[in-house]
Order: structure tokens, then sequence, then C-alpha cells
């Protein structure tokens, strides 16, 4: 079981990810000495979305391509409506998603992140929460849907909006910590 000290944390995040959503996990995560990445369908930055308009950008430390779930503990998956939709018509982005969850590290997502569990497959027989507006999807995609903070079913996390990022931050901790869960495959 890692520390959350010595942990590796992917972010996979693209152009119009909620900035709120990316920048305090990222930002908790290394204060708890986490050592966290930004994987994106490009290099260079990308740009967030903050509320209602455009906002700051942050650096990519790799590609898509270049990810290996095996060098990460855990997974996390900023939502924003722009971020998750871009990605999960992306197949190596989704590839990423299943291949954490195949490993059965954590993967946490939060508003409409789950979107990218949907595209895997990850959500069928499992109990998860979203933005309210994509309810229907991750019920469609077999999901119990649960009107919690953060709902986590064998290691995958997710949590409605940024109101819940605290309890969304330390569910990522708790869990990492926990290890490697035992679970079917997406």
């Amino acid at each position: 079981m890692p520390d959350i000290n010595s942990a590796r944390i992917l972010i996979l995040a693209t152009d119009g990810y909620e900035r709120s959503e990316l920048r305090v996990p990222l930002e908790k995560l290394r204060g708890h000495g986490a050592e966290v990445k930004i994987a994106s369908l490009k290099s260079g930055e990308i740009k967030s979305w903050d509320e209602k308009d455009w906002g700051d950008t942050v650096a990519v430390d790799l590609t898509v391509d270049q990810v290996k779930h095996e060098d990460y503990d855990a997974l996390v998956i900023p939502g924003g409506q722009i971020n998750p939709d871009i990605l999960r018509t992306d197949e190596k982005a989704v590839q990423v998603v299943r291949d954490f969850i195949k490993s059965g590290k954590t993967v946490a997502a939060i508003c409409h992140g789950p979107w990218l569990l949907v595209e895997a497959d990850a959500l069928r027989g499992r109990k998860a929460t979203s933005y309210h507006s994509i309810r229907t999807d991750v019920k469609n995609a077999g999901a119990t849907w649960e009107d919690k903070e953060v709902v986590t079913d064998n290691g995958i996390i997710t949590s409605r909006s940024p109101k819940d990022l605290d309890a969304f931050v330390a569910k990522i901790v708790e869990e990492v910590q926990e290890g490697r869960h035992d679970r079917r495959a997406a």
C-alpha cells in the first residue's frame, strides 16, 4: 500500500476542464506529498473553464499515448462539460481509463468526469454519482446513481461538483493508501 506522500497520481484532462476540479486535487495531493502529473491529448498547455468563461492554463507533463498505468497509483478525471466530452471521443484516452480500471488502482472522476467511466464501461453493476445532468447517462451505463458528495465502489470514486472537492480529495487519499482493489475490468 503506497503512502500518499510517495504516491504517483495522474490527472487526465484537456482543454475545457473545470478549473477547480483540476487545481484543487492537483494542489491538495501535492500538498500531501504525492507526485502528480497531467496527461492530455496534446503537449504544451491546456486551458481551463472557470465557471462561466475560459480560465488559466496548466502545463501538460505527458500525452495520453505516453501513459503507462503501471507508473501510477491513481487516476483523477476532472469534469466540466467540455473536458470529458472531448476525452471520451479519443480512444487512447478511454484506453487509459480502461487500463487503470483493469489494474485495480484508484480511479476518481468528478462532475461530468464519469462520462469517461461510462465510455470505458466501468460503471456497470457499481454505485456512482455525478453532476445531476448526466445522472441518466450514468444509470444507463448500468450504475446505481446516488445523490451523495462522494460515492466509492471498490476503489472507483465519483463526486458531483466543485462543492464536493474536499470530500473528493480526502477519499482519493484514503483509497490510494488502501492500495490496489480487486475488481472486474472495464
